[in-house]
């Protein structure tokens, strides 16, 4: 049976089109029959095995909807750092051979872009998750104008998101029992909800002048749309941690955090705090340096080892540190 090759759709300079476009009008006319934001092919003669997911919150919402159903592969380490992460050979042709490409998209696994345009184009069925929940765009600094990849932060989206993926493996993934994968992606959507009802009362509690952000990159825009934050900005003036900020972009951000009067300014876990602490310090303040689990999830033994108990953690900690 000829294998159909998908074809990666070019960007517009707002946004990348989510869509991959198979080469031939047919093949086009039956892409418009699957969900918008997937592509490829199903597995033929039985060539392509299990689903791959590049980041490891993907990858444990996947397994959450998945189950037993199916065999996943994640990419992503614990405690690693999405834009700068890569895959080995192996991981590479993994992803050639899988049933199911699940990443994130919008530029956020800048490492490994390449190798999903390689399985896209060699027939890998793929879904582009942060391409299909209604993205927003960044607001400010040097990515301002561009999607925003880190929809998580914002468990509406989340709840979105869980629907794609349920929909992708249905559609894409042979010999698994769809009503099961149906129970299991409402139940955890469920949990998804709730975790949204409990972040509301936590912030409704937070007076309108504490609701203001700071943080290592522009990572919770999401979280700041959704329940009325202010972005006053960020150290690395830059959706990509790859970034760096130069003397006047800290001490720029150094004065709007003293004119705010922010209390604290957050930072992830797993990456060096040196730039946040220099701008802390700049602003000669009292400021707090409060880590959170923004892009990654830790090892069993950490406080994040889930997506559930990574929104939580940062749930609590944002609102008690602009309690005080």
């Amino acid at each position: 049976m000829q294998r159909i090759r998908a074809f990666r759709a070019r960007s517009t300079p707002d946004r990348p089109a989510p869509l991959r476009r198979a080469a031939a009008p047919a093949v086009a006319a039956l892409a418009l029959l699957l969900p918008a934001t997937l592509s490829g092919c199903a597995a033929f003669g039985g060539e392509r095995s299990g689903i791959v997911v590049t980041t490891n919150i993907l990858g444990d919402i996947t397994r959450s909807v998945v189950g037993d159903e199916a065999d996943v592969t994640v990419l992503m380490q614990p405690n690693a750092n999405p834009h700068s992460f890569g895959v080995s050979a192996q991981q590479a042709a993994e992803l050639e051979e899988a049933e199911l490409l699940v990443y994130n998209g919008l530029g956020l696994e800048e490492g490994v872009l390449r190798n999903v345009e390689a399985a896209e184009q060699a027939g890998t069925p793929s879904l582009e998750v942060a391409a299909g929940i209604d993205p927003l765009d960044f607001a400010e600094g040097e990515s301002a104008g561009q999607p925003d990849p880190h929809f998580w932060t914002d468990p509406v989206r989340t709840g979105e998101a869980v629907d794609l993926i349920a929909d992708a493996i249905v559609e894409q993934v042979g010999g698994i029992d769809e009503d099961r994968v149906r129970a299991s992606a409402d139940e955890y959507r469920g949990e998804v909800e709730a975790l949204h009802a409990e972040a509301e009362e936590r912030f409704a509690a937070l007076p309108e002048e504490r609701r203001k952000l700071v943080t290592d990159h522009h990572v919770f825009g999401y979280l700041a749309d959704r329940y009325g934050f202010e972005v006053i900005g960020a150290v690395v003036p830059s959706g990509t941690t790859l970034a760096s900020p130069s003397s006047a972009d800290l001490k720029s951000l150094s004065d709007a955090v003293r004119d705010a009067g922010v209390p604290a300014v957050f930072a992830d876990s797993a990456q060096p705090d040196r730039l946040t602490r220099v701008m802390a310090e700049e602003a000669d303040l009292e400021i707090e340096v409060v880590p959170l689990f923004t892009e990654s999830l830790t090892g069993e033994d950490g406080d994040a080892p889930t997506y559930l108990d990574m929104a939580r953690y940062n749930t609590g900690a944002i609102a008690d540190a602009l309690a005080e």
